[in-house]
Order: C-alpha cells, then sequence, then structure tokens
C-alpha cells in the first residue's frame, strides 16, 4: 500500500519561513504527479502546488505564487513545500498527495497523507 507521511509543520510568526517534506513509500512515483493542499477549520480543502515526478514541471495557485516553491528528490522519494513570506491567512493543515497527472482539483489524487499543522501568527 501506497503512504505519504508530512512533517515540518510547526509555529511561525508573520513574514518568517517553514519547509514541510512528503516521504512516500509502498511503490515508485516516477509516473505520478505530487501535490499539496491545505485546509482550515470550516473551510473546504485548497489547492496550494503541485509537482511532476518526471521533469519537475510545477504549478502554483495564486494565493502562493513567489512565496513557495515546491520541489522534489525522486531518489529520496520525498517532495518538500518550501514556504516563505508567510502570512495569517497560510494557517492550515497541510496534505501531501499523489496524482497519476498534474492537477489542481483534490479528486484527483488517489493517495493522500495525514497533515501537518502550520499555523502562523501575526
Amino acid at each position: 500500500q501506497v503512504q505519504l507521511v508530512e512533517s515540518g509543520g510547526g509555529l511561525v510568526q508573520a513574514g518568517g519561513s517553514l519547509r514541510l517534506s512528503c516521504a512516500a513509500s509502498g511503490r515508485t512515483f516516477s509516473s505520478y504527479a505530487m501535490g499539496w493542499f491545505r485546509q482550515a477549520p470550516g473551510k473546504e480543502r485548497e489547492f496550494v502546488a503541485t509537482i511532476r515526478w518526471s521533469g519537475g514541471s510545477t504549478y502554483y495557485a495564486d494565493s502562493v505564487k513567489g512565496r513557495f516553491t515546491i520541489s522534489r528528490d525522486n531518489v529520496k522519494n520525498t517532495v518538500y513545500l518550501q514556504m516563505n513570506s508567510l502570512k495569517p491567512e497560510d494557517t492550515a493543515v497541510y496534505y501531501c498527495a499523489a496524482a497519476r497527472s498534474r492537477s489542481s482539483e483534490a479528486a484527483r489524487y488517489d493517495y493522500w497523507g495525514q497533515g501537518t499543522q502550520v499555523t502562523v501568527s501575526s
């Protein structure tokens, strides 16, 4: 079975930085796209960023473009989300997920991690 495990969440002040990691196991992911989503209390899950294992092409939500960077290490089967210039509205549980093709739609993703909490204080 495929397992995705997020880590790196925590508490940071507005304007600060944080790097999230997602370790994948149970399957080779060379043909998959990986994505980051986030969900705040009372809100629906929101797309953040996605990347292809092969080629490394990326796509970002407008709300994080220029501040967040998604990357991957194919050897380690790990995807990262570097978050800079954090804002209080970035506060949410962040999830990584795997899809057969790159997409910004949560329904297209087949596997999900357990999530990691990111809290940005003002």
